[in-house]
């Protein structure tokens, strides 16, 4: 396999920090650029990958971002790559500028299963168990995917990069890759710390239960944070590679990846923590508690709502063309271990 060159935004964050030091890994000799908002926020990098390259800039600093992705052969999305329009249009238009049809370019870019919560947000339907309809499919399924209504979250971005996808696939080859809630570890040089579930541990710490939005059954897929990453290897090792296989499965308009390996129950989530927080000493006793929606923003902001909210979608493209094979613990193994550190982190004394 030759040596290629990976432009990557958002290497000191939690999921493009995990990738980054996958892809690393698994393909030293590579030429990895990387995003940066500033030298000093690349100093953890560079004292860690001295032979990494620094692209000095913003997500807004779309020239900057699309010299770099028209020089990189792979461009991997992560930083605020689901909400940000501006630099995936970037990238976008960087690829197609500097690649062709005998000289492809390849972009890995990161959404979110938060775009299959629309049902629940257009209706308001906080807390409220999942409706058959609400279940997904990146196989057999994947033109209800690619056509999600307007509203839903993530949509706008997503149809700048189906767009891209679809205007020449053999010069510019996309694949939108579309994970749950993300649990364990990061192994990034800067931030190893997810969001949804270690956002529902500090809620319980703070005030002393575990809430519940609605009724509390809710349901979303998981995925461990390393078992992600793999996929990241799995897609650059097949864009860096001259053996072609079910590319337009895995690439192009359809190739869209569900990234899933297990599912919870938002308010069991949330009993399991009040339970662990209470044996480890820092709650006085195990206690959950329904909340609306309005409390929920209230406790966590907007990150909240998301336990409150429907997001169901099985992933079988990867599974099947690129042979991923997710092995880490499931989510309520990290359980224990989550609470500690972030009781920690608090700063808590056992009571």
């Amino acid at each position: 396999m030759a040596a290629k060159k990976v432009f990557l935004t958002g290497a000191t964050g939690f999921i493009g920090g995990d990738a980054f030091y996958a892809l690393h890994q698994a393909n030293p000799n590579w030429e990895f650029s990387l995003l940066v908002r500033s030298e000093d926020k690349g100093k953890p990098i560079k004292s860690a990958y001295p032979n990494v390259k620094l692209v000095i800039g913003s997500l807004d600093d779309f020239e900057v971002i699309e010299d770099a992705a028209r020089k990189a052969d792979i461009v991997v999305h992560t930083a605020e790559s689901s909400d940000h329009a501006g630099a995936a249009e970037a990238i976008g238009k960087g690829l197609a500028s500097g690649h062709s049809s005998s000289n492809p370019g390849y972009w890995i870019h990161v959404s979110g299963t938060g775009i299959l919560c629309w049902y629940d947000q257009d209706n308001k339907r906080y807390g409220e168990p999942p409706l058959p309809d609400q279940a997904y499919d990146d196989l057999d399924g994947v033109d209800r995917l690619v056509t999600l209504p307007d509203t839903a979250f993530h949509r706008d971005v997503d149809k700048i990069v189906l767009a891209e996808a679809a205007r020449d696939p053999a010069a510019v080859k996309v694949a939108i890759l579309c994970p749950p809630t993300i649990y364990g570890d990061g192994r990034g040089p800067v931030n190893p710390r997810s969001r949804q579930v270690p956002g529902l541990v500090k809620a319980t710490l703070d005030n002393g239960y575990g809430p519940q939005i609605g009724t509390g059954l809710t349901e979303w897929d998981n995925v461990y944070v390393q078992d992600l990453s793999a996929l990241f290897v799995l897609l650059a090792q097949d864009a860096a590679s001259t053996t072609k296989s079910n590319e337009k499965e895995i690439w192009g308009p359809h190739g869209y990846h569900l990234a899933e390996n297990g599912v919870h129950v938002w308010g069991k989530i949330a009993e399991q923590i009040s339970k662990e927080a209470h044996k480890q000493g820092y709650l006085s006793k195990c206690e959950t508690k329904h909340i609306s929606e309005e409390e929920a923003l209230e406790i966590n902001g907007f990150q909240a709502l998301s336990w409150g909210l429907n997001s169901k979608g099985r992933g079988r493209r990867a599974r099947k063309y690129l042979g991923w094979e997710p092995k880490g613990p499931s989510l309520e193994e990290t359980i224990p271990e989550l609470v500690k550190s972030e009781a920690e982190l608090l700063g808590l004394s056992k009571k």
